[in-house]
């Protein structure tokens, strides 16, 4: 495996691993300092954020189910994290709240995708 320039499974002579030790310390020196350069942006609308969202999670769903997780379990993971991320935000009342209301959202369809007819 390669990481940057190092080869992890190659044989290290004492100069190569003095060289990489060096660079990982340039590093993260580089990395504890805050850049001067950095630039704010503005915060993208919810929508955009959502959908931002939404594609970063359909990549990691792809990857663990490429790496043989099933799907089920992912589905369980996925909503035990986000029910924590709103109680941390919202609190348990305010969650619960909004779960009342999922069993009608549910039966409605609103989290179906409809498989095209072939």
């Amino acid at each position: 495996m390669w990481l940057g320039d190092v080869n992890l499974h190659a044989k290290p002579d004492h100069d190569s691993t003095r060289s990489a030790l060096d660079r990982v310390h340039s590093l993260s020196s580089f990395m504890s300092h805050p850049a001067s350069f950095t630039t704010v942006r503005d915060p993208l609308p919810d929508h955009e954020q959502k959908r931002a969202a939404l594609g970063y999670l359909n990549e990691a769903w792809a990857e663990a189910r490429h790496d043989g997780v099933d799907g089920d379990c992912l589905a369980q993971a996925s909503l035990f994290a986000a029910f924590a991320e709103l109680v941390g935000t919202y609190g348990e009342d305010a969650v619960a709240k909004f779960a009342e209301g999922l069993p009608v959202r549910v039966r409605n369809g609103e989290f179906s995708i409809a498989l095209a007819k072939q």
